[in-house]
């Protein structure tokens, strides 16, 4: 018996939605990433593209367990010397709740072609309609 080559033809992309109100951020981002690799189905290869698209609904509504959201700190550099920024997760959260959520999902994609790839697929508003009806996506329970 050999092993199951998945080609791109043969990949067939679904969409789900993912409601984060109430949930853990991270307890979310887990279940996109899981998803936007394919790794739910069982024509799973791990070089391959063979993820779905996912909508996540209510990023505003996603819980920080613990105190991350006074203690945990988003930093970027413009590129200018001595400019280092830093912002807590709660003023993110506030302005802007899908870029935290994007974020988190990110980092759990792999840092190569594949993961950049899987992050187009990934699709994140602030409420709880969405304007990808016409897909026609599932919901994803976990």
């Amino acid at each position: 018996m050999s092993t199951y080559m998945p080609k791109a033809s043969e990949i067939e992309r679904k969409w789900y939605v993912i409601d984060a109100a109430g949930k853990p951020m991270g307890k979310v981002a887990v279940e996109a990433a899981n998803l936007l690799r394919g790794k739910n189905k069982p024509t799973f290869a791990p070089h391959a593209d063979c993820g779905d698209h996912v909508i996540i609904i209510n990023c505003e509504k996603a819980v920080l367990t613990g105190k991350k959201l006074e203690q945990k700190m988003y930093y970027h550099h413009t590129g200018y010397i001595g400019n280092l920024k830093e912002v807590k997760y709660k003023t993110l959260m506030a302005a802007k709740p899908e870029f935290a959520m994007t974020k988190a999902v990110k980092g759990m994609l792999p840092a190569n072609t594949l993961g950049r790839t899987a992050l187009t697929r990934l699709r994140v508003v602030k409420g709880a309609e969405h304007p990808h009806a016409a897909q026609k996506p599932e919901v994803w329970e976990f």
